[in-house]
């Protein structure tokens, strides 16, 4: 009840579009809107120390137990469930990038749009690994050639 529906989108908006993580921007924001430079400050500090706090507690009990069995144990076993976790965020990313809502996996690969972004991973793996091409040059042909195509393609896909 703080703030009208409209300036909660415009919060998203801004949050969103801004570098860092999105609590930290949308808390910011909403405690400049509301309590001035001091209500950004605060509302920041409100989200980000009670993780920093955790985290130091967490470091500080790791430093005296780790070489513990038990504690060696949890974390040989949150490694794979990290690198699953992280694995299954790319999956749910490429699937999104790659099969807008409300499109069929056949309908998705059998288009063109899903060849030309084929071609244009091909062609950057491609310089990256063989031609040694910089990550950033890769980033800007790629987005270069996606732009093209967003504007070619109705022009030759009829």
């Amino acid at each position: 009840g703080w703030l009208p529906k409209e300036e909660i989108v415009n919060f998203i908006a801004v949050s969103e579009s801004t570098p860092g993580p999105f609590a930290v921007n949308i808390s910011t924001y909403v405690g400049m809107e509301m309590g001035g430079v001091l209500g950004a400050v605060c509302a920041t500090l409100g989200v980000v120390l009670p993780s920093f706090i955790i985290i130091l507690i967490v470091a500080k009990c790791y430093e005296k137990f780790k070489n513990s069995r038990a504690v060696k144990g949890c974390m040989s076993g949150l490694k794979p469930a990290a690198v699953g976790l992280i694995g299954a965020a790319i999956l749910k990313a490429v699937g999104d990038a790659l099969i807008p809502a409300g499109v069929t996996l056949l309908t998705a690969v059998s288009g063109p749009d899903f060849y030309v972004t084929i071609g244009i991973f091909a062609l950057t793996v491609t310089l990256a690994f063989w031609k040694k091409i910089h990550p950033i040059w890769l980033i800007l042909l790629s987005a270069g050639l996606g732009i093209a195509w967003g504007y070619l393609s109705p022009l030759i896909v009829k």
